[in-house]
């Protein structure tokens, strides 16, 4: 079934992503643009999943906004896997979907998320990412932690599953993946995955696992990227898994689909400054690995951009009109060249605040 999408949001967001295109008057943050401003920018993806149309013969902006889950399926189809030694015998796989943690043992590996297990039509993200695993020394997966719902943590699931994985989540990510998800800025339906896919053991408070004596803490973090993220501490090594909670240099998605919200997002990012002291790797859902001073550079930008959308909304801005006053503009030059642009995360932070 269709997620519905909030009262508040329905006649707003859905004039943001179907609006006819038109170019935006100039607006700098602070002003009000004319009451007639309804123009919808590129970099807003509409229902059908594109930016608005272009007249015949025109060329779309370089910065046009993509469909995000049609942008890393390309790239995890392209790959390859990189591997990266952390601390500890910790290791962080990169390239097939969301970032991927792995800690090798002789009783079965622990693994943080699974990645895109097939894109574009090609198998070639399961099989790079298998043959990776293999020369850690981790062909056999004893447990598997999905940090969320989303397919680019969580597609691999049933093969990790035939390797002997234990799937462990919150009850909001079982829930997620056994019902059928509309995320209207992808334009793509979520269905229920296989019963082999879905988490067995949940995770609703802390808990605490064993690998050959070395503990891996997990913590649920109410909703945030949406409404069942979960962190996994590797407490010997000090080495945090957030998943979509982070995104180091890069705007994050908000899931509104299935709970996610901007406040959420903050409120998680306190908690992940809250865990790791100043020589903790921290490993975000999307990015490079970082430290605690960027967990609190991304949550200031958080805060001022929710803080600048906020004021706009109450002022009775449109959330057209919002994203023509560019109120992400001071932190795009760092944050807004990825996946979600600087116009797509307006809307998000929009239809939260």
């Amino acid at each position: 079934m269709k997620r519905e999408m909030s009262t508040l949001g329905k006649a707003t967001i859905a004039a943001a992503f179907l609006a006819a295109c038109g170019a935006p008057p100039a607006i700098a943050w602070g002003s009000t643009p004319p009451p007639n401003a309804q123009e919808i920018p590129y970099g807003v993806i509409n229902a059908a999943g594109a930016p608005p149309m272009l007249a015949p013969g025109s060329t779309p902006p370089p910065n046009a906004q993509k469909n995000p889950y049609v942008v890393l399926n390309a790239a995890a189809a392209r790959g390859p896997i990189t591997v990266t030694p952390l601390r500890g015998g910790v290791y962080m796989l990169q390239g097939s979907g969301g970032n991927i943690g792995v800690l090798p043992s002789k009783d079965g590996a622990f693994m943080v998320d699974v990645g895109i297990a097939a894109a574009s039509g090609s198998r070639l993200p399961r099989q790079r990412l298998e043959s990776a695993l293999q020369k850690l020394g981790a062909s056999h997966i004893r447990y598997l932690v999905n940090t969320h719902y989303h397919w680019d943590h969580t597609d691999g699931n049933s093969w990790v599953h035939e390797h002997g994985a234990t799937i462990i989540a919150t009850p909001g990510t079982l829930r997620n993946l056994s019902k059928s998800i509309r995320v209207v800025e992808w334009a793509h339906t979520f269905t229920p995955v296989p019963a082999a896919a879905r988490p067995t053991v949940l995770v609703a408070s802390e808990k605490t696992f064993t690998v050959d004596g070395k503990p891996v803490r997990l913590r649920p973090y109410g909703p945030a990227h949406t409404d069942g993220d979960l962190s996994a501490y590797f407490t010997r090594a000090d080495v945090l898994f957030t998943g979509d909670t982070w995104w180091n240099g890069l705007y994050p998605f908000i899931d509104h689909e299935s709970g996610g919200g901007i406040d959420g997002m903050i409120h998680a990012a306190n908690q992940n400054i809250a865990m790791v002291g100043d020589g903790t790797i921290v490993v975000p859902g999307h990015g490079p690995v970082g430290r605690r001073a960027d967990l609190v550079e991304y949550r200031d930008m958080l805060v001022a951009i929710r803080n600048r959308v906020a004021d706009l909304k109450r002022r009775g801005l449109t959330v057209e009109q919002t994203i023509a006053a560019k109120p992400t503009q001071p932190f795009d030059a760092k944050w807004g060249q990825g996946v979600i642009g600087p116009d797509l995360f307006t809307t998000l932070v929009y239809r939260g605040v």
